[in-house]
């Protein structure tokens, strides 16, 4: 397990370090049918997080609701939503796998307003249904 999340926290400082980002979006973890996998998925965020705060990167932190709501205009909307319309958002010429498309909506999010975005560039971009288009 601490090679698991050694892993994470060194490939995301690579990634970090290669692209420069000026902030970070994660999802909060929420309580799954299985407590095994959500100890897992916290602790996969946590060494996420602790990337980014080693980075001196600030981090937003969004329910899957909030970001659902963002993307799709529905927080319940289901997996297949949210892959088709980041697809149709970011003009993706394909579908984007679930794990992608969910990352990318956390992105989308943060972009749309959330914590502290204003100063994000939103040239050529409007408001529409509370998202950005």
């Amino acid at each position: 397990m601490p090679e698991r999340l050694k892993a994470i926290l060194n490939s995301l400082g690579e990634v970090i370090a290669q692209h420069q980002p000026q902030q970070v979006a994660v999802e909060k973890v929420f309580v799954n049918v299985n407590p095994q996998s959500t100890l897992l998925l916290g602790q996969a965020r946590g060494a996420a997080i602790c990337a980014a705060v080693l980075a001196n990167l600030p981090v937003a932190e969004y329910t899957a609701l909030q970001v659902k709501q963002a993307v799709v205009g529905n927080g319940h909307a289901d997996k297949e939503q949210v892959q088709k319309m980041v697809q149709r958002l970011l003009k993706l010429s394909g579908t984007p796998s679930p794990d992608a498309a969910d990352a990318l909506a956390c992105a989308i999010c943060h972009a749309h307003g959330g914590q502290g975005m204003g100063a994000l560039a939103t040239a050529g971009y409007r408001m529409k249904n509370g998202r950005l288009v």
